[in-house]
């Protein structure tokens, strides 16, 4: 008979892709991980995982395992989790959540106000978002829940609706060429500065590139946070979501322009890992986090 620690074991390791993490999100030492793993090689007769450069990556027979130990698994856990509770007022757990910088000023107040009135005890521990690696991170439990723009096709992955936002073009109030209309012509001829698309806001350069527009760029910065400050005192423009937009010319002397070629809305989405093995506390702050997401984004 299989012991059902060594399942637990292999599906962290799994999931988590390193030895130190699979402990973490067990609750053991590490040693009680790596001899977990070596009685599993013993039984198996294979390495299952093997290091390399981003972390142990599984086997060919231990891929072939991992859906149906991870399907048991998750119908345990299911069974047991209906006999247990989760009392938001009483826990002092940690939640992960990924955000961009936009996400951290026009979201994360209102979020941490909501978890607070019924959890004063938990820990939000923010995170920033990599788009290229987000998706993993949910799916193996490194972070509960995130919030971005990019649509993000994972299995597994629950997502849900926060806002739909639209694109606008900022400029300095007196530039010289952006009269009350922005015209093709002068967003062609004008230089710009630029979001690292790695900041989730890539659907732009998409759209760009679609109708083959170039721009000159002049400046490319990681965070849209310098914005206000780097158009305010230039005639550099940038193109940013109209909710972040509002806020940058409420605090400087800048213009909101609408883009002179077609841009479609996009939505912000919640997402989450959908499996129902996932503990009542993660369905709980998945929740408490989608209700306070969407209550920051009426409020602008």
């Amino acid at each position: 008979m299989f012991d059902l620690n060594l399942v637990r074991t292999f599906v962290a390791l799994y999931e988590a892709g390193s030895v130190t993490a699979a402990a973490q999100r067990l609750h053991v030492t590490q040693p009680s991980v790596s001899y977990g793993l070596g009685r599993l090689r013993e039984r198996l007769s294979d390495p299952l995982f093997v290091r390399e450069r981003d972390g142990m990556q599984p086997t060919a027979l231990a891929t072939r395992l991992y859906p149906a130990l991870r399907g048991s698994l998750g119908g345990i856990d299911q069974a047991l989790a209906q006999a247990r509770s989760f009392d938001p007022a009483r826990s002092d757990m940690r939640f992960r959540i990924a955000l961009t910088d936009l996400g951290e000023v026009t979201l994360l107040p209102e979020i941490l106000s909501g978890i607070r009135a019924s959890a004063p005890a938990v820990e939000i521990e923010v995170v920033p978002l990599e788009i290229e690696t987000v998706a993993r991170d949910l799916a193996r439990a490194r972070i509960d829940v995130a919030i971005c723009s990019r649509r993000l096709d994972y299995p597994g992955l629950q997502r849900d609706v926060v806002l739909e936002e639209r694109y606008v073009c900022l400029a300095r109030a007196g530039h010289p060429h952006v009269g009350a209309r922005l015209e093709r012509s002068t967003f062609l001829d004008e230089h710009h500065v630029v979001v690292d698309p790695a900041s989730g806001h890539g659907l732009v350069e998409d759209v760009l590139r679609d109708q083959d527009i170039r721009r000159k760029i002049s400046l490319v910065v990681p965070h849209f946070w310098s914005l206000p400050y780097v158009v305010g005192r230039s005639d550099l423009l940038a193109i940013v979501p109209l909710q972040i937009a509002t806020r940058f010319a409420d605090q400087a002397a800048l213009t909101i322009h609408e883009l002179p070629f077609a841009v479609p809305a996009f939505e912000v989405g919640l997402y989450s890992h959908g499996d129902g093995e996932r503990s009542p506390a993660h369905h709980w702050f998945r929740d408490a986090v989608l209700v306070a997401a969407r209550r920051a984004a009426l409020a602008d």
